[in-house]
C-alpha cells in the first residue's frame, strides 16, 4: 500500500500544467459583475470604477496569457476601454427590447436588476468583444460565469445583432459561430447548435443564422451551419429544425389527441 508521501508525490507529478491558476476564475468572475455594476449602478463613480477596473484586467489578462502560453498585447484594455459606450448602447437597447414585449416586466430597471436573460446578453456583450481582440480564456470564462448564473449558455463567439430578447432564459444554449440579426426575441429551452461535433470542424460555420425579426419559442432546436431562419418567421415550441426556413413562415409542432375509450 502507498504511503501518504508517496500519494502526494503522485499526485504532484501528474499536475503537468505549471501555468494554471484557477485563482484566474474567480478573479474574472469579480471584475465581471464589477464591469456589469459600472455601467449600470446610478450609485457607482464610473471614472474611479474604470480605473479600478483597468488595474484587475490587466491582472487577470497577464495570467491568461501565462496559463495560455500567449504574449500579451499592451493595447487592449484600451482597445476594450474604446467600445464600453456601444456596448452600453446596444444594452440598452436589449433592455428597452425586453420591457417593450415582456408584459411581465413592470420597468426597464426592473429589466437591469432581475431578468437573468438581461445579465446574460450583457456578458455576452463584453466577452464577444474580448473575444474579437483575441484575449486568452477570459472571454469563455465570462460567458461560463454568465451561464452558471443564469443557465443561458451564449458563447462569446457568436454574432449578435441590435435589439436581442431572451426571456426566462433558462436552459438557452447558442453556439460559436451562431448569426443572429436585429429584433430576434427567443424564449427558454432554445438551442441554436451545431448537427455534429467535430474538432475537424473548428473552423467551420456550425451554427445556424437568424434573420432579423424572428422569434423562437420554448425548446425548440435549430442546428446546423447552413440552416438559416428567414426573417419575419416565428418557429414554435418543441419543434426540431435541421434545414433552413424561408422568410415569413410560422413553424410549429403537430400532436395528435386521441379520446380515451369509455368504460363501463
Amino acid at each position: 500500500m502507498a504511503t501518504k508521501d508517496e500519494i502526494i508525490q503522485k499526485i504532484i507529478s501528474n499536475k503537468n500544467r505549471p501555468h494554471l491558476n484557477f485563482s484566474l476564475k474567480k478573479k474574472t468572475e469579480l471584475f465581471t459583475n464589477n464591469l456589469f455594476n459600472t455601467l449600470f449602478d446610478a450609485e457607482a463613480c464610473v471614472k474611479n470604477n474604470i480605473e479600478q477596473l483597468e488595474v484587475d484586467f490587466k491582472e487577470i489578462y497577464k495570467l491568461a496569457c501565462l496559463i495560455d502560453n500567449s504574449s500579451c498585447n499592451e493595447n487592449v484594455w484600451n482597445e476594450f476601454l474604446m467600445k464600453l459606450p456601444n456596448i452600453l448602447e446596444k444594452l440598452n437597447l436589449d433592455a428597452h427590447e425586453l420591457m417593450d414585449n415582456d408584459p411581465a416586466a413592470n420597468s426597464v430597471e426592473e429589466v437591469y436588476l432581475a431578468y437573468p436573460g438581461f445579465y446574460a446578453i450583457a456578458i455576452y456583450r463584453f466577452s464577444h468583444e474580448l473575444f474579437l481582440l483575441k484575449t486568452p480564456l477570459i472571454p469563455r470564462l465570462m460567458s461560463e460565469y454568465a451561464h452558471s448564473k443564469t443557465g443561458t449558455d451564449i458563447h462569446p463567439g457568436a454574432t449578435i445583432g441590435n435589439s436581442f430578447f431572451i426571456d426566462h432564459a433558462t436552459g438557452t444554449v447558442i453556439g460559436e459561430t451562431c448569426i443572429i440579426k436585429d429584433h430576434v426575441k427567443i424564449y427558454q429551452g432554445v438551442t441554436l447548435g451545431a448537427l455534429q461535433v467535430e474538432k475537424s470542424m473548428k473552423n467551420t460555420k456550425r451554427h445556424p443564422t437568424v434573420e432579423n425579426n424572428v422569434t423562437i419559442y420554448a425548446n425548440a432546436t435549430i442546428l446546423g451551419g447552413d440552416t438559416v431562419i428567414g426573417e419575419n418567421c416565428t418557429i414554435g415550441g418543441n419543434v426540431w429544425i435541421t434545414k433552413s426556413i424561408p422568410k415569413n413562415s410560422t413553424v410549429y409542432h403537430t400532436h395528435e389527441i386521441k379520446l380515451k375509450p369509455k368504460f363501463k
